[in-house]
C-alpha cells in the first residue's frame, strides 16, 4: 500500500498565543505516554499496516528524544503532548479521553511558540494523508502543504 505523507509549513508571521503550559518529558511518565502515543497512532499504523501497530515499547526508543518532548499534564494526567525537534513539530498527540476538546490546537500553538523562541526558521511538520483530522488542524492554524512524499 502506499502512503503519502505531507510536509506542511507555517506560512504567518504571527503565531496565535497558546493558553496551557507545558512541561519536559520525565521517564516517570514514559508507561502512561507509552500507552496514550500507541492508542493515538494505532488505528492509523493497522489501516496503512505499518508494523508494529503498537510501535513504541521500550523507553531506550525516545530517551536521546525525549529532551524534545513536552507534556500537558494536569493533575499528574497527562492529556497530550508534542514534540520540538529543531523548527520541527512532530509526534502531537491527545489521549482519547481529551480529544475534540481543543487541546490538539493548544498543543500545536505551543509548540510554535516554543521552537519560535529558540529559532526564527520555517516551522515545519510532516502528516500522514490519512491523518484528515490532524491535516485541518494545520491548515486552520496557518500551514501549508509544501512537499508531497510517498512513504513507501
Amino acid at each position: 500500500m502506499e502512503i503519502i505523507a505531507y510536509e506542511m509549513r507555517f506560512q504567518k508571521d504571527i503565531i496565535e498565543q497558546s493558553n496551557i503550559s507545558c512541561v519536559p518529558f520525565e521517564e516517570k511518565y514514559f508507561s502512561t505516554y507509552m500507552h496514550i502515543y500507541n492508542e493515538c497512532f494505532y488505528e492509523m499504523r493497522k489501516t496503512l499496516n505499518i508494523e508494529p501497530y503498537n510501535f513504541l515499547n521500550d523507553y531506550e526508543q525516545i530517551k536521546e528524544k525525549s529532551k524534545d518532548i513536552y507534556l500537558l499534564v494536569e493533575n499528574e494526567e497527562i492529556i497530550g503532548s508534542i514534540a520540538c525537534y529543531g523548527n520541527e513539530i512532530d509526534d502531537l498527540i491527545v489521549s482519547k479521553k481529551f480529544q475534540h476538546k481543543g487541546y490538539g490546537k493548544q498543543l500545536l500553538l505551543w509548540g510554535m511558540q516554543c521552537i519560535r523562541k529558540k529559532n526564527n526558521e520555517p516551522i515545519v511538520l510532516h502528516v500522514a494523508e490519512w491523518n484528515n483530522n490532524a491535516l485541518l488542524l494545520y491548515k486552520r492554524n496557518g500551514f501549508e502543504i509544501t512537499n508531497i512524499e510517498k512513504v513507501r
